[in-house]
C-alpha cells in the first residue's frame, strides 16, 4: 500500500522541518510527502529541496505563484496518482493537525473509502481559537450540512485520508473551490458518488508561528458556492 501525504505551504519556513520530522518519525512503511508549495517568499521551497536527501520519500512541486489551496491539492493528488499512490492524505504544515493522527486514519480507511479528522464528534477538540472564529466554523458546516443535506459534522476540515478511487471518480478537473470550500466540494461529491464516509476525532489547534490563511474572501466563498453546489448537475 502506497501513501501519499499532500501539503500545501506559503510561508511555512518556521514549520515545515518540524512538521516532516514528526512524519517520518512514524516509521510508516511506503510512506511519502509531497509538499505543493506556491513559490513563498520566505524560503520554504528551498528548504524543502534541502531535506530531499534527509528524507528520499519528500517530494516538492514548486508553483509560479499563490493559486489558492483547491488548485494546490488538485496538483499535489494528480502527483500522487501518478506515483500510483492507493492511499492520499491532505492536511496543513502548521501543525493544526496532529502526524500522531496519520496512524488512527489507516486504521479507519481499511473499511471506508473517505476519513475526515473531525473537530465536532465526541473525542474532537480545538485549542487556541477565539469564540468568533468557534462561531463562524459552527454555523458554516449546520449552513453546508443542512442544504446539502450530508450526515457529516466536520465538513470544512481539513486532514483527511482518500482511497485513491475517490479522487478518480470525482473529477479532480471540474472543482472550482480555492478555499476551504474545497473540503466541502471534494466530500459532498464523494458521497454523491456512493462512497462510504467516515469520521473520526481530532484535535485541532491553531497555529503558533506564521500567519494564518482564513480570511473574509474565503468565508464568503464558502457561502456562495455551497449553495451553488446544491444546484450543481
Amino acid at each position: 500500500m502506497k501513501i501519499f501525504i499532500v501539503i500545501p505551504t506559503y510561508n511555512e519556513i518556521n514549520n515545515i522541518s518540524g512538521i516532516l520530522e514528526k512524519i517520518f518519525f512514524l516509521s510508516i512503511g511506503n510512506l511519502n510527502v509531497l509538499i505543493v508549495d506556491d513559490n513563498s517568499p520566505d524560503g520554504t521551497g528551498k528548504v524543502v529541496e534541502t531535506l530531499k536527501s534527509k528524507y528520499p520519500n519528500l517530494y516538492v512541486l514548486h508553483r509560479q505563484k499563490k493559486s489558492g489551496l483547491g488548485t494546490a491539492y488538485v496538483v499535489g493528488f494528480k502527483k500522487a496518482l501518478e506515483h500510483n499512490a492507493d492511499i492520499i492524505f491532505e492536511m496543513d504544515a502548521d501543525f493544526s493537525h496532529n502526524p500522531h493522527s496519520i496512524p488512527d486514519f489507516l486504521r479507519e480507511i481499511k473499511n471506508s473509502d473517505l476519513v475526515l479528522g473531525s473537530r465536532y464528534i465526541v473525542g474532537g477538540k480545538i485549542n487556541n481559537w477565539k469564540l468568533a472564529r468557534r462561531l463562524i466554523s459552527r454555523f458554516g458546516n449546520f449552513y453546508a450540512r443542512n442544504l446539502l443535506r450530508l450526515p457529516i459534522n466536520d465538513l470544512t476540515g481539513g486532514f483527511k485520508c482518500y482511497k485513491k478511487e475517490v479522487l478518480e471518480k470525482i473529477n479532480l478537473d471540474g472543482l472550482s473551490s480555492q478555499g476551504y470550500n474545497f473540503q466541502i466540494e471534494t466530500t459532498y461529491l464523494a458521497y454523491q458518488k456512493g462512497f462510504k464516509i467516515k469520521e473520526i476525532p481530532i484535535t485541532f489547534t491553531e497555529r503558533a508561528g506564521g500567519k494564518s490563511k482564513f480570511s473574509l474572501r474565503i468565508i464568503l466563498e464558502s457561502f456562495y458556492k455551497v449553495f451553488l453546489l446544491k444546484f450543481r448537475k
